[in-house]
């Protein structure tokens, strides 16, 4: 219970320290808090496929974390600015847009996405698909005007093309979720550009739908479709 409370409080003070901050190395500290407070908890089981999940959470997550921060510094080394709301050179703006569809597995960049929901427990995976998500999601919306609109629409077309498709022949439930993830990030990355707000509005109905069916699936004790059919009788 004190090691869940521990991780739990850092969830908290990472995503916390995110979304208040204005500077982009106490926001890559935030980020790195926060990882390194999931995958604890991604590992718990001690199954070999939750330690492939967390292993490829951890180098998914460190390679994008660079990427932010060569994004931040090579424009603090143009600019001379730190600031979050200062991301003016082309460079950053599309080395940035990378590291935040990675953070968030657009498409391309969502391979680690349902291999990880896939080797995690019910409640993991709903902490992964939501809590995990606000903190890219807000830095998003505040350096939306700054980022590349050509590569955030195609990636933005892409993953909604590619969750709707790979859901399709899926058994298990957790990559379902993980496809329809892909999918609606895709919705709204697509829509960040012309309207953050309508993005926010977005992002908190998926919050609240999947929160509602993970928490449904973990009651039942759901995984595969295969129990789903007979969770009934």
């Amino acid at each position: 219970p004190q090691a869940k409370l521990i991780f739990a409080i850092s969830l908290l003070l990472g995503t916390t320290i995110v979304i208040s901050s204005n500077h982009w190395v106490t926001i890559w500290a935030g980020l790195e808090i926060n990882t390194l407070a999931i995958l604890p908890l991604i590992a718990k089981s001690h199954h070999p496929r939750a330690i492939e999940a967390a292993t490829k959470y951890f180098l998914t997550q460190a390679t994008e974390k660079e990427i932010l921060l060569f994004s931040a510094t090579t424009n603090a080394w143009y600019t001379g600015q730190w600031d979050i709301t200062q991301l003016t050179h082309p460079t950053a703006c599309l080395i940035l847009t990378s590291a935040l569809a990675m953070k968030l597995g657009l498409a391309p960049f969502h391979f680690w996405f349902p291999e990880v929901l896939q080797g995690s427990s019910l409640t993991t995976a709903l902490i992964l698909s939501t809590a995990m998500k606000f903190p890219p999601m807000t830095l998003l919306l505040i350096t939306s005007p700054s980022l590349n609109p050509t590569l955030l629409t195609s990636m933005a077309i892409l993953s909604a093309a590619l969750g709707g498709w790979m859901g399709l022949n899926q058994t298990q439930i957790r990559k379902i979720l993980a496809f329809s993830s892909i999918s609606h990030l895709g919705w709204m990355v697509i829509i960040v550009s012309y309207n953050p707000k309508l993005t926010l509005l977005n992002f908190y109905l998926y919050a609240l739908m999947t929160t509602t069916v993970f928490l449904t699936l973990n009651v039942i004790k759901t995984s595969k479709l295969s129990t789903l059919m007979t969770t009934w009788t």
